[in-house]
């Protein structure tokens, strides 16, 4: 019966779901932000490459 007692009150396991949910946002939050700018990144450069003359 302890044995089940212990594991029951074990909390370890919650925590590192927590964290792996935590890790899985900001990947997440991080990958949405660069698909964002990546579009406006590109023209800015491409706007300064056709500012040289050929």
């Amino acid at each position: 019966m302890r044995v089940v007692r212990a594991f029951l009150a074990d909390i370890r396991g919650a925590t590192a779901i927590e964290y792996g949910l935590i890790a899985a946002l900001i990947s997440v939050a991080l990958i949405g932000g660069a698909q964002a700018l990546g579009g406006d990144i590109n023209s800015i450069l491409s706007y300064i490459a056709n500012q040289f003359p050929n």
